[in-house]
């Protein structure tokens, strides 16, 4: 297998994200983001780390640009940063913000990469937080003149690949519902108010970026886990088809016209308190592509005493199969099925693969970091991709999390994806063996 197996027009690239790499959280008139206020709360984050560091991206991306131009990477995807670029989430532009956007464009264009751009990754301006974050319905017109900001700001820079919302039920659930993520709110009047308005913003930001970018090609990006039943008995089955729909099928059917999955999850009608006369309508969104961000599956059985859904995760390491330090089964078949579904949804519509990757317990040793376990995950899963586009679903790029290691969220700095590794003490990068290696598939003929 050879990535020109693939064909010319096939996107390969590295996706990484403003809050976790860029460090430097006040330079430059930048204001919190919900991030430094949740990292500052004793036990939030493991170990007591913070994104005040992470990579100091923000200062040496020409040196990480340039290493991924060693690796002969053509594509990067890169969030921008709200409290950067509008402090307080509603008022000025903080043009020295955005200048670093543009020189950071101007530079992967130097080395011939290709600027792929995800305007919300995450990071709301604490000042919004303040006022209700997502779960206050201003957020929409307050993240539309950001998106029109942002697209207006660049429209001078040849940026083609826009992205919306990364994971919309990852920010909504573990951020507003489950309170492990920022800002660590709880509860079912935080997640579903949350949930609606994030889906109201995927088609609101795609229209901003489309009045001054019209020539972009506009997506967002959805986390989906392959979901298998513990067992055969009904029980399960049902437990399994309602994880499917939280999990999977939740934002991108709304995105796609289909409504939220009330029938299989019937709770979630509560959402209609929130909801005004058109909202189904006006979360429906035109998308030129599908982000699709598969790491696992993930194996469900059915729980009397969880609430709503009757059904909880098994986790890989109680069943006891190969798993990566986030805990996630090993499981390529999980992107092939992932693709075949999200695939179904509208015949012909582009996939691109905007993040899969694995993290363990890299070492650095005699300035060297070896990590076949990695580059074998790499492998196995590159496989699945060229498998669906042989079988006819329309998978168009593959981006590898990450480029460096960086700060994973609650996790802090202890998970490891990336193909760079980063000595948080020094700042030192050190390509591993899977970096070599993806080099050397990127340029095999």
């Amino acid at each position: 297998m050879k990535a020109s197996d693939f064909g010319s027009d096939f996107r390969w690239g590295v996706s990484t994200a403003a809050l976790q790499t860029e460090g430097f959280p006040d330079a430059d008139g930048k204001m919190p983001s919900i991030w430094d206020a949740f990292a500052a709360r004793r036990g939030k984050i493991r170990s007591g780390h913070h994104p005040q560091k992470a990579c100091e991206f923000y200062k040496r991306y020409p040196e990480d640009i340039a290493l991924a131009s060693s690796l002969s990477i053509p594509n990067f995807r890169f969030s921008l940063s709200c409290p950067r670029i509008i402090p307080d989430g509603n008022g000025r532009i903080n043009h020295k913000g955005l200048d670093h956007y543009k020189r950071l464009i101007e530079h992967l264009k130097k080395h011939n990469i290709e600027p792929w751009i995800t305007l919300y990754h995450w990071d709301l301006p604490q000042a919004l937080e303040d006022k209700g974050g997502w779960t206050n319905r201003n957020i929409l017109g307050w993240f539309s003149h950001y998106a029109e900001t942002a697209a207006r700001e660049l429209a001078g820079f040849d940026v083609p690949y826009w992205m919306v919302l990364n994971e919309p039920l990852a920010f909504t659930g573990a951020g507003y519902f489950l309170g492990h993520h920022a800002p660590g709110k709880k509860g079912f009047n935080n997640f579903l108010p949350a949930m609606l308005h994030a889906a109201l913003a995927t088609p609101a930001g795609e229209q901003a970026i489309r009045l001054h970018q019209p020539d972009a090609l506009i997506g967002s990006t959805y986390s989906c886990s392959m979901i298998s039943p513990a067992g055969h008995s009904p029980a399960h089955l049902r437990a399994a088809e309602k994880a499917d729909a939280l999990l999977n099928r939740l934002f991108v059917e709304a995105a796609l016209g289909l409504g939220f999955p009330f029938k299989e999850l019937p709770f979630l009608r509560n959402v209609e308190k929130w909801m005004k006369a058109d909202d189904e309508k006006n979360m429906i969104s035109s998308p030129d592509f599908l982000g699709i961000q598969n790491y696992t599956r993930e194996v469900v059985a059915s729980c009397w005493y969880v609430p709503y859904l009757k059904a909880k995760i098994i986790k890989a390491k109680n069943r006891k199969v190969p798993h990566t330090e986030m805990n996630w089964e090993i499981y390529p078949d999980a992107l092939y099925e992932m693709l075949r579904k999200f695939s179904a949804y509208r015949p012909g519509l582009p996939l691109v693969v905007t993040e899969n990757g694995a993290a363990f317990p890299d070492k650095i040793e005699h300035n060297q970091v070896s990590d076949p376990e990695r580059l074998q995950y790499l492998q196995e899963h590159i496989r699945r991709v060229r498998y669906a586009q042989v079988s006819g679903i329309p998978v168009k790029g593959y981006f590898v999390w990450s480029l460096t290691d960086n700060f994973e969220w609650a996790e802090g700095y202890h998970p490891r994806f990336g193909l760079i590794y980063v000595d948080y003490k020094t700042q030192e990068r050190t390509i591993k063996s899977s970096g070599h290696w993806f080099r050397d598939f990127l340029i095999s003929g």
